[in-house]
């Protein structure tokens, strides 16, 4: 019987540290995103419909 508290407490650490450090790798990720397209090309592309 304390084999199976001392085994599924062993289990429920194992799990803890996996989700920490699953955690801690989510936040140190480096996010980027893409650069502003020039401002001539951003300018023709939200017009849309007014091009002869």
């Amino acid at each position: 019987m304390i084999g199976w508290i001392i085994g599924m407490i062993a289990i429920c650490v194992v799990i803890l540290v996996l989700s920490l450090f699953t955690i801690s790798k989510g936040y140190a990720y480096k996010h980027t995103i893409d650069p502003l397209p020039d401002n001539d090309q951003a300018g023709n592309a939200s017009e849309g419909n007014n091009t002869p």
